[in-house]
């Protein structure tokens, strides 16, 4: 973005960054208060004392052995006797249910990090094998190719400073689904069936609001591959708000009679926004990777409706355009149910997505996010869980969020 963008935004209404140590994948544990302050929180839940002190050597193990974070390295690495066998039945065979866990971890975050938004995220697990739960030759629409392995969307807690994944669904494709004898190997359950990676988006973000009692953040996610609308009435009915990335040939039509464009009918997204580029504003934004840096870019926020029957669409969406060159077509573009958030605060909750991939990257590999070595869909999800809870505990400590200052802002 060129200067003069920068100098036309007002220096009181840019986002304020505070500061954060950087992690590498061989970087320092976390403070041990932090650490302990996560597993009084969480694993009381459990409702054995063998399961809470097993949830803890499991997390410590996360958070202290180098390479991959496999069941059999971890105990290696604590150099206990039996603890292998110890850990892969707490895993994969014991009887806890990892939603509990989840909730009480996105509880915690909520008080400790003030999250702005759920990031729903993909990633992609690189996997062989015939029998690990959902393994197979799968399109990837993050990466834009098909790979072999797993496809799992995460939901993040995120804030410009920090990101934590709190709740996790695998994509299972109908060769996974169809297929009784791996079904069984795997012990996925009966009623599960087969969705694309944004039809598990939409689920993810659906089942926290149903069963986890913390605010509703807006949801953050893309659906530049799927039924825009189907997608939008679900969340709605959800109570989810929402921001969605969109295909800029994705059909609207401008909802506010004022407007040029509303009597065209349906319109490519795109398309609506070149009409409307005259209520463009400044937007600054910060960019994780140079968190010091201020950045610029321009808005725009236009009211639209969904063609076809309203069906239980939400009656108020705004299409979202952000252009980081002016003289060039809108860079992205989003459908949104916020109605009251400024253009230039919808494109920084938007950035919190870059924020989400570089925490993926720089913590979710030392917390152990892709090395679920087992084979079962029970497994994965509790392995899942707990190295939710280390990438936590690793990024509390890379932001500075102990519990000292944790409990400042829930006492705010």
């Amino acid at each position: 973005m060129n200067t003069s963008v920068l100098r036309k935004v007002d220096a009181t209404h840019a986002p304020s960054v505070p500061h954060q140590r950087s992690v590498s994948p061989d970087g320092e544990v976390p403070d041990d208060d932090i650490v302990a302050e996560l597993c009084a929180a969480l694993f009381s839940l459990l409702g054995r004392k063998d399961q809470r002190r097993q949830a803890e050597q499991y997390l410590r193990g996360l958070l202290t052995t180098r390479g991959r974070k496999s069941i059999r390295n971890i105990a290696a690495h604590l150099g206990r006797p039996g603890l292998e066998q110890s850990l892969h039945h707490f895993v994969a065979s014991s009887t806890w249910d990892w939603q509990p866990l989840r909730g009480a971890l996105a509880g915690y975050l909520e008080h400790t990090i003030a999250p702005q938004a759920w990031v729903i995220q993909p990633m992609h697990i690189p996997k062989a094998g015939k029998y690990s739960v959902g393994v197979d030759e799968q399109f990837a629409p993050h990466l834009g190719q098909v790979v072999r392995g797993q496809q799992v969307i995460g939901a993040w807690l995120a804030s410009p400073t920090v990101s934590a994944p709190v709740n996790w669904r695998m994509v299972l494709p109908e060769s996974w689904v169809n297929d009784p004898e791996r079904r069984a190997r795997a012990e996925v359950p009966e009623r599960t069936a087969p969705e694309s990676a944004e039809e598990c988006a939409v689920s993810v973000a659906l089942q926290m609001a149903r069963l986890w009692n913390i605010p509703r953040r807006p949801a953050v996610l893309d659906l530049r591959r799927c039924d825009v609308g189907a997608a939008a009435r679900s969340l709605a009915s959800g109570g989810v708000p929402f921001l969605a990335r969109i295909s800029p040939s994705s059909p609207l039509s401008v909802a506010d009679p004022a407007l040029p464009g509303h009597r065209a009918g349906p319109l490519p997204a795109r398309r609506i926004l070149e009409l409307l580029k005259g209520m463009r504003v400044p937007a600054a934004w910060y960019d994780p990777a140079q968190p010091h840096l201020p950045r610029a870019s321009w808005a725009a926020k236009v009211p639209v409706a969904l063609p076809g029957p309203l069906g239980g669409t939400p009656r108020r969406l705004f299409l979202l355009g952000e252009w980081t060159d002016p003289g060039r077509p809108p860079s992205a573009l989003w459908l949104t149910s916020l109605p009251r958030v400024p253009a230039a605060s919808l494109v920084r909750t938007a950035k919190l997505a870059d924020r989400v991939e570089r925490d993926c990257d720089d913590i979710g590999e030392r917390a152990g996010l892709r090395d679920f070595a087992g084979r079962s869909f029970r497994g994965w999800h509790r392995h899942m869980t707990l190295a939710s809870v280390a990438h936590a505990a690793i990024a509390l400590h890379a932001a500075e969020y102990g519990p000292r200052q944790a409990g400042r802002l829930i006492g705010a």
